[in-house]
């Protein structure tokens, strides 16, 4: 968006007409754009559409390295319309690209290098392994503050936690330097910030003064601030994985990778010569880690792809052209879970539901109880549901200095343990009530920014609902309707109470957790739906709703037997 913003304004033209953008659930694009810029995923779904992409002339794909799941697929596409239409300039870009490995890809297509204007960085090292790095960081932060010459710091952590634990150490410890020393204003940014406190790292440093931004990888690529001079590299970030056996994603800090390395020192010597500290050995930098990062589309469950090729009418997965292809154990998982969403038939090819599901930009589980809610007729409230899980865990903040308020507002919408998705309905239709109230947001310890986009993305929703012929209809008070129709995209994710407090799933059986910011962590329902199991310190459910076990063999008698879900089994 702010890349395509800034073209425009340099052509002197308005945004959305010849220069435009495309991004999830958000179109500013008309009859007179020219250039266009979208996400991966965006023009995926494009080639649903338009499969030859007979609309567009010229596709670059930016930031090649990243190697997100959409990328990977484009690759095997763009490639195959390139052969048979010799007039599509195909342009792939990136900083730090592997550029041997593409061009034998795409071909042995011909390989630019066109040199940045970066400016000198000086590498530094530790002598030995650092035993805490989050110890380190501070320490080297405070050193460079008091001897270095004036210029920000930029500090990469790997996640919200780390950030304010580091935020709150430096606060303390720069109260105590007396004030001969500059100040120093920290500034962290991660996902869940409100906007207006992540706008404030890209406010000019006041003169005097000294600014340290707190970063996750998002600062590798995607931002760049101004003024920044120093960077310090713990080498570590958060990496998602998935287990195919298990189903269960885990974000799990990782060691970065040699390119993760030189992007981040590379922000130090965007407007002037820089130093990049790292918080590991040159040993450890050249032998221990890898050149580049494990591609997603090996380590994530690929539901989505497989639904994606199968409505653009790919059948041969095993043989379509992946640049590094995924593990045929993670391949094999998502065409059972799609056979058992009805998806896919037993010849594997897309059934009248699939190609509803496929409609939606979404993950076919959440694609399957938008389609579900039809029979239960409580669609309204299931795309309502469906949009705030779509923007993850980022609807409630908990400030540090007032976490027993914002846990407080956050369980008013448990009233009557109805369950986390019926919850997350209560906080959008109280917002809604409002009036869409920003007020109201800040009041109750919710993102406004995150409920701007839950609505768009239920406006988007509903205009595709009319395309698959979904008729909206309300049934707010009948909650055991609107928790079938969950059950119907959510019966793998289904678990029983144990003994000693904790859960087991039903099929593939592993020992699980109710996670704390559920609204029923502390009631500890007999059966249980979740929307993701993620681990962390332990194996936990997330958006979890109490169900009642006859439902998942009435919903899905092809999947569960009564034996699954017969209680007095349970009591062993």
């Amino acid at each position: 968006m702010s890349v395509a913003a800034r073209v425009s304004q340099e052509m002197g033209v308005k945004l959305g007409h010849e220069v435009g953008y495309s991004i999830r659930f958000e179109d500013c694009t008309s009859e007179k754009t020219m250039i266009k810029y979208m996400t991966d995923g965006m023009l995926l779904r494009e080639f649903l559409g338009e499969p030859d992409l007979a609309g567009y002339s010229v596709v670059m794909v930016d930031e090649a390295h990243e190697r997100t799941l959409s990328t990977d697929i484009l690759f095997g596409l763009v490639k195959d319309i390139a052969r048979f239409r010799p007039d599509l300039k195909l342009l792939i870009s990136s900083a730090t690209l592997d550029a041997e490995k593409f061009s034998d890809y795409f071909d042995s297509a011909p390989i630019f290098k066109i040199p940045g204007r970066r400016y000198p960085v000086e590498v530094h090292y530790t002598k030995a392994p650092e035993a805490d790095y989050i110890d380190a960081a501070i320490v080297t932060i405070l050193q460079i503050h008091v001897t270095q010459p004036p210029g920000d710091i930029l500090v990469f952590l790997t996640g919200q936690e780390e950030i304010e634990t580091v935020d709150e150490i430096l606060k303390h410890k720069t109260r105590g330097l007396g004030t001969k020393i500059p100040e120093l204003n920290i500034c962290p940014i991660y996902a869940n910030l409100p906007t207006e406190l992540q706008a404030k790292i890209f406010e000019t440093t006041p003169e005097g003064s000294r600014k340290v931004v707190l970063a996750t990888n998002i600062a590798e690529t995607s931002l760049t601030i101004d003024g920044i001079k120093y960077v310090i590299d713990p080498g570590f970030c958060k990496i998602k994985s998935y287990n195919p056996r298990t189903g269960m994603e885990s974000l799990l800090i990782n060691p970065i990778s040699k390119a993760s390395a030189n992007q981040r020192a590379g922000r130090s010597g965007r407007t002037g010569p820089g130093k990049c500290f790292r918080l590991y050995t040159s040993y450890n930098y050249m032998h221990d880690l890898e050149d580049n990062t494990v591609p997603e589309i090996q380590r994530t469950n690929l539901a989505n792809v497989v639904l994606t090729l199968k409505s653009l009418g790919i059948h041969d997965l095993v043989n379509f052209d992946f640049m590094d292809p995924p593990p045929s154990e993670a391949l094999l998982k998502a065409l059972e879970q799609l056979f058992a969403l009805s998806a896919l038939n037993s010849r594997g090819e897309l059934t009248k539901t699939g190609r509803r599901m496929a409609e939606f930009p979404l993950d076919p589980m959440l694609s399957k109880m938008i389609v579900a809610s039809e029979k239960y007729k409580c669609s309204d409230e299931v795309m309502s549901i469906a949009s705030m899980l779509s923007i993850g865990n980022s609807i409630f903040y908990r400030p540090k200095d007032k976490q027993v308020h914002a846990d407080n507002a956050r369980l008013n919408f448990h009233t009557g343990n109805v369950g986390d998705h019926i919850a997350l309905l209560n906080v959008y239709n109280s917002w809604r009530e409002t009036d869409f109230s920003t007020q109201w947001c800040y009041e109750n310890y919710i993102q406004v920014r995150s409920m701007k986009r839950a609505r768009d993305i239920r406006d988007q929703l509903e205009g595709l609902m009319e395309r698959v012929e979904i008729e909206v209809c309300s049934n707010a008070s009948d909650l055991d309707a609107i928790k079938k129709a969950i059950t119907s995209g959510f019966f793998h994710h289904s678990a029983r109470l144990q003994k000693n407090g904790s859960y087991r799933t039903v099929k593939n059986p592993q020992t699980v957790f109710i996670h704390p910011s559920s609204g029923l962590a502390q009631l500890l329902p007999r059966w249980v739906i979740y929307h993701e199991l993620v681990l962390t310190t332990k194996e936990y459910m997330r958006q979890v709703t109490e169900l009642k076990p006859e439902w998942l063999v009435e919903i899905a008698p092809h999947y569960y037997q009564l034996k699954d879900v017969d209680d007095a089994g349970s009591k062993k």
